[in-house]
């Protein structure tokens, strides 16, 4: 009998996480929390130590073309402190990573750890490690973050309850719309190579795209607030996306509306010039790197005042689904159609 062969891309990469996982069961007291958050949750005295790791690969992730190799080197790192922040935790330690083609010079690399650098100063975390190795396929990144956080504040993604208010943090689509002007002045260079970028009207989506920010100021004011949310995720894939892992994950159904979206002006007059829906862009972009969460409406008034989180919806029971309610009064199911690894083309 033949042996059946499976595409990866019939999985999918969230597919391909949870067969995985299912061969997999802890072995070791400590371990509170494996595969399938934002962070593993390891319990050790006094508190939890979360630990996550992520990749970037050229030519999947980045573009060296129009990607500073410091901006990469913050960027590498911040996309990790997001998911520690996404766990209600703060951030300690990362190693990092690296393989370099022959390509790369001592010089680049100093570049690249410039970025680090500034990333650790920003989010006051240690370098403490690493490994380097040569590559034959371009540059490869991949960095651990861990951090700390009390037994009782862990946030997972499978807390969210009927009737909890839905957060974000900051503002969407603004990430994925920097990249389509990258792109497009890429291909006006190629075209002519005479030609100047022409960046300067586009600032915050071009550095929201090369140069995200982590949200660990948040994780700070929850603690302040004495706020811990019930669930929390933080957004890469896209909001859509993120959405329909909480809503799985807690077994809860989403309600969100268009107009409650955060959109910021230059990313929804950019997504208009070059013929892209704002709202699209907002749900299924990616690399924010916002906070999504849910609260109480107990906590909710305590963040009311807050300038940088947006209530854009709540949770509603599982058989009522996960829909948006859109600015012209009618309703559409959420889907997720952002980044997917391994998807067929």
């Amino acid at each position: 009998m033949e042996n059946r062969r499976t595409e990866i891309s019939d999985l999918g990469e969230f597919g391909l996480i949870d067969r995985i996982s299912q061969n997999f069961t802890s072995l070791n007291k400590e371990t509170q929390l494996g595969i399938g958050d934002d962070a593993a949750v390891l319990n050790s005295l006094g508190g939890c130590t979360v630990v996550t790791t992520d990749m970037l690969l050229e030519g999947v992730h980045f573009d060296l073309s129009f990607t500073p190799l410091q901006h990469l080197g913050y960027k590498a790192v911040a996309v990790n402190i997001s998911d520690v922040a996404a766990m209600n935790a703060i951030p300690k330690h990362i190693t990092v990573n690296l393989g370099l083609s022959n390509r790369f010079s001592v010089e680049a690399v100093d570049e690249f750890y410039k970025g680090v650098k500034a990333a650790c100063e920003d989010y006051n975390v240690d370098l403490i490690g690493g490994d380097t190795t040569s590559s034959i396929s371009g540059l490869i990144i991949s960095v651990t973050a861990m951090g700390i956080v009390g037994q009782d504040k862990v946030v997972k993604r499978s807390g969210a309850k009927d009737k909890d208010v839905i957060c974000v943090t900051g503002d969407l689509g603004a990430a994925f719309i920097g990249l389509q002007v990258l792109e497009r002045e890429k291909q006006v260079f190629i075209a002519n190579p005479d030609m100047q970028p022409q960046l300067d009207k586009y600032d915050y989506i071009v550095q929201r795209q090369l140069k995200p920010a982590a949200r660990t100021g948040v994780i700070h004011e929850f603690a302040e607030l004495n706020i811990v949310p019930s669930s929390m995720i933080d957004v890469s894939d896209g909001l859509a996306s993120e959405l329909l892992h909480l809503s799985k994950q807690s077994g809860v159904g989403m309600r969100i509306y268009e107009d409650k979206l955060p959109i910021d002006k230059q990313t929804y007059d950019t997504a208009v010039e070059l013929g892209l829906d704002p709202t699209t862009a907002a749900l299924n972009g990616g690399e924010d790197y916002e906070l999504l969460f849910t609260v109480s409406m107990e906590d909710m008034e305590k963040l009311k005042k807050h300038s940088d989180i947006h209530f854009i919806g709540y949770v509603q029971s599982s058989d009522k689904g996960n829909i948006m309610a859109t600015k012209g009064g009618n309703e559409v199911e959420v889907t997720a159609q952002g980044w997917s690894h391994f998807k067929k083309k």
